[in-house]
């Protein structure tokens, strides 16, 4: 009963396995290209991390980055925006990491046991 039922559906069928072809993309200019959002919110994590002195901020224009670079569409535009984010979470880490203390946040002391 099974293939006498097979052999219905498969004969009834309007699809062509001939006509099949391949998807092609249709290629699109880079202004018609989705925005990188990831990208765009790696620059602004960086520029909060550096303006603000935000380590998460650093961080997460870091992972942002990342990210962005994976999914990288357009060449051209994107490498600049995420070397632009790059620059500024790098900066950041820096600054927070390296940079002189923040005016009134405690330092650590060890000598005198605080």
């Amino acid at each position: 009963m099974s293939s006498h039922s097979h052999n219905q559906q498969s004969a009834n069928d309007p699809r062509l396995p001939s006509a099949a072809r391949p998807y092609k993309a249709p290629l699109l200019s880079p202004q018609d290209l989705p925005v990188d959002y990831s990208g765009f919110v790696a620059v602004i994590c960086g520029v909060l991390g550096v303006m603000f002195r935000y380590k998460l901020g650093s961080w997460l224009a870091i992972i942002f980055c990342a990210q962005s670079l994976a999914n990288m569409r357009n060449m051209e535009n994107d490498l600049k925006q995420i070397s632009m984010a790059m620059m500024f979470a790098i900066m950041g880490l820096l600054t927070n990491y390296m940079g002189p203390r923040q005016p009134g946040a405690k330092q650590p002391n060890s000598q005198t046991g605080q």
